[in-house]
């Protein structure tokens, strides 16, 4: 986990830099200063354009009682999609464009989807029998309070109506 933070807090940075000052060698510093100016309100114009049609189809899914889960997914794909617009440099307006793609995000999509049910499937089949120790699903907290022998004391006060104008 530490070579991916290393990366992308050193890695990413360095290739952009040496991406900036390629193109700029390539066609001059003002053409990638407005390339890089251009691309970001493309981005921004996609991401907002994107973003609207995720959220009026999300409202859609909850208005049929459904859960919106693919369009989460696409919400959460196009909120990075907007910091990698925003961020200068090519590699990351790259990355951006790309997961303004819907084929890019249904990949994504399908391909993370397999990776949650296949962890999923796999800690229901380490899953024991109810009664013995240290069988809780990760997903089913109902089992934290089985032979809990703590008590909690507090006092609490009941407010009604017409006790509301003394407690002010």
């Amino acid at each position: 986990m530490g070579i991916i933070f290393l990366f992308l807090f050193i890695g990413i940075p360095l290739l952009e830099i040496i991406v900036l000052i390629e193109v700029g060698d390539q066609i001059g510093l003002w053409s990638t200063i407005g390339l890089i100016i251009l691309t970001a309100i493309i981005g921004t114009w996609m991401l907002r354009l994107q973003g609207l049609a995720t959220l009026a189809n999300a409202q859609k899914q909850l208005n049929q009682g459904a859960v919106p889960a693919q369009e989460i997914f696409d919400g959460i794909c196009l909120l990075a999609a907007g910091a990698l617009l925003l961020t200068p440099g090519f590699v990351t307006d790259s990355i951006g464009f790309g997961l303004l793609l819907p084929p890019v995000r249904e990949i994504l999509r399908n391909t993370v989807g397999r990776k949650i049910a296949a962890r999923m499937q796999s800690a229901q089949a380490h899953q024991h029998s109810p009664g013995q120790p240290g069988t809780r699903s990760p997903f089913n907290h109902s089992n934290t309070w089985d032979n809990d022998n703590s008590v909690i004391d507090g006092d609490f006060q009941d407010v009604t109506e017409s006790d509301r104008d003394q407690l002010k």
